[in-house]
């Protein structure tokens, strides 16, 4: 079985018919992304020549990352903001030539819309999050694939730590490294609450994350 049909396999039901996994094309491509190729339809794109070098537990993992950031729908977008920005201000410009006044504020209106858009997408922090939100997916898919509770943060954790380590850029290093305090801080609390469940301290703890 080859790696992107094993990967296939790791779907969860409900993605099935409309997500596909291929391996990327571009040149020095991301290690792992997602493309929105039609109006239903995803693609998670895998560098393999990358891909391979890591654990296969971390490499689930990180793909159930990406099914998650599909699953809480923030998935990439074409770069419709920057032509609706564009169409708004020379439409703008053109409206002051013409001084309509209802269709200036209409393209007024449609740039800031376009503009807040870019904002959001370019926002270091709202990235953080959602990749968060996207990690806290993964934990619960793998749970749902067979994984212990502390099984599926360690193996995320290794997962982020190599990605840390792989970093030459120093935003993105700061990125994981942001993503892997936070996974920390999940692991302390569902430690605690597996703790007071179960009445045993034998679940998952801090440390666990860091592999």
């Amino acid at each position: 079985m080859s790696e992107l049909q094993r990967l296939k396999g790791l779907l969860p039901p409900e993605n099935q018919s409309w997500v596909f996994i291929e391996a990327a094309a571009a040149i020095d491509p991301p290690l792992i992304t997602l493309e929105e190729i039609g109006r239903d339809e995803v693609e998670i794109q895998v560098d393999l020549e990358q891909w391979d070098y890591l654990a296969q537990d971390h490499r689930n993992l990180l793909f159930w990352h990406e099914v998650g950031r599909i699953q809480n729908d923030t998935i990439p977008r074409d770069g419709w903001e920057m032509a609706a920005l564009a169409i708004g201000l020379g439409g703008a410009i053109g409206e002051l030539w013409v001084q309509d006044g209802l269709l200036l504020l209409m393209a007024l209106g449609l740039s800031g819309f376009a503009g807040y858009r870019l904002y959001l997408k370019n926002n270091s922090e709202k990235r953080l999050q959602d990749a968060i939100s996207a990690d806290e997916r993964a934990i619960d898919l793998a749970c749902r694939f067979g994984y212990s509770v502390p099984n599926a943060y360690k193996s995320l954790g290794g997962a982020l730590k190599d990605l840390v380590e792989k970093s030459r850029k120093k935003k993105k290093r700061t990125f994981y490294e942001d993503r892997l305090e936070a996974l920390r801080k999940s692991a302390e609390r569902a430690r605690a609450e597996m703790a007071s469940q179960e009445g045993s301290q034998k679940s998952v703890t801090s440390e666990n994350v860091y592999g």
